[in-house]
């Protein structure tokens, strides 16, 4: 078994059901180990868009990185996401943060996720279930990221809501 980090976004619709109805489905191929509570950010990128809801999931799979792209683009498309424009408003988000401590450059997929140690949105909810989570590139742990950011942006919104196996 593999552990990963999945960053799940939402500024589309019932924000809250859309990340539940993500987490739910991605088991049984992606067995959710802890779930993040869920923060409200603004947009980044673009900035003419709704607030969106985040949320961290530490999970494990069998699922090669690649595999693990592909289901998880499937689970998106199967909860209604239709492609916009680079940084758009979306109804649903799910982003490979990392994968064990793997390195990995495929042709759409980079872990550790690209821009991660700039993005408040993704190291606070992670910071709330893998603190000291080493960044395999950048060497510093997600507290140790998350300290160079402003978090002004990030409020807590709710408890996760989802089912953990541990923790």
């Amino acid at each position: 078994m593999h552990l990963v980090y999945l960053a799940i976004g939402s500024n589309l619709g019932d924000r809250s059901k859309n990340l539940l109805s993500a987490v739910r489905n991605l088991d049984p191929v992606v067995s959710v180990l802890k779930c993040s509570p869920i923060y409200e950010t603004s947009p980044w990128g673009y900035k003419d868009q709704p607030e969106y809801l985040n949320q961290v999931i530490m999970a494990e799979t069998d699922l090669s990185p690649g595999d693990l792209l592909t289901y998880l683009k499937r689970i998106e498309l199967e909860l209604g996401r239709e492609e916009t424009f680079r940084y758009g408003p979306r109804l649903i988000d799910i982003d490979i943060l990392f994968y064990d401590d793997q390195i990995v450059y495929l042709p759409k997929l980079t872990i550790p996720h690209p821009r991660i140690n700039e993005r408040a949105f993704v190291l606070v909810p992670m910071a709330d279930i893998a603190p000291h989570f080493e960044h395999p590139v950048l060497g510093e742990t997600i507290e140790e990221l998350l300290s160079k950011l402003d978090k002004d942006g990030v409020i807590y919104f709710s408890s996760s809501g989802c089912n953990e196996k541990n923790g």
